[in-house]
């Protein structure tokens, strides 16, 4: 794990569309330390960085937008049809993102040696991320629900909703494997409630 003596470093994860970063946002609130995977992805694939070229190399000039940043959904679109073309891209990104998730995390950690540092992180299991934390939470929510929230959020098919879902570890194993499991379909103020319970509870940990 990557934290100090006294401070704490949590997971959250969930599966895709279960409201995960609805609850980071909750404990940024609370006056956690938030360090999101996603947006860390972003950063390492930008244009002429070692992981954009890598990306490049391997998926072609096809999953390039204009500006020669990734398109996602393009990208989105190869990977997800292809789990041996998933970890291949996984094994691009995740090795980059990780060294800046401790980085960022040393950088909490001196700034306040009692934080609680939320690690937002999609693949927190499958990518042997929760052997790097102290404790893990798992936002839940029934697959009809995830489904729904895709095909609305991302303006996907049944079909590509449904093969984004099955691409992540279900979340029935997720769940057997957390500390904490909060319900996503619950109403804000329900759930903010939680979260600051559960923000007091790891801050006395820490």
């Amino acid at each position: 794990m990557v934290s100090s003596a006294a401070m704490i470093l949590v997971g959250l994860t969930g599966g895709v569309a279960t409201g995960k970063s609805t609850v980071a946002r909750m404990f940024k609130r609370c006056g956690a330390v938030v360090i999101d995977a996603d947006r860390l992805a972003h950063e390492v694939v930008t244009p002429s960085k070692p992981a954009w070229h890598a990306i490049v190399n391997t998926f072609g000039n096809e999953i390039l937008n204009t500006d020669r940043s990734i398109n996602r959904h393009a990208l989105g679109s190869v990977v997800f049809r292809d789990k041996a073309k998933l970890r291949h891209l996984e094994q691009i990104i995740h090795p980059r993102v990780a060294r800046e998730q401790v980085r960022l995390t040393k950088q909490a950690a001196r700034e306040n040696p009692k934080a609680v540092v939320i690690y937002d992180a999609p693949l927190l299991f499958e990518a042997g991320i929760d052997k790097r934390v102290d404790k893990a939470i798992v936002v839940t929510v029934d697959q009809a629900t995830q489904i729904a929230r895709l095909k609305k959020r991302n303006g996907l098919t049944e079909s590509e909703a449904r093969r984004r879902v099955k691409s992540q570890l279900p979340l029935a194993k997720k769940t057997a494997r957390a500390d904490y499991v909060l319900d996503g379909t619950l109403q804000r103020p329900a759930l903010q409630k939680l979260v600051r319970q559960l923000f007091l509870a790891l801050r006395a940990i820490a």
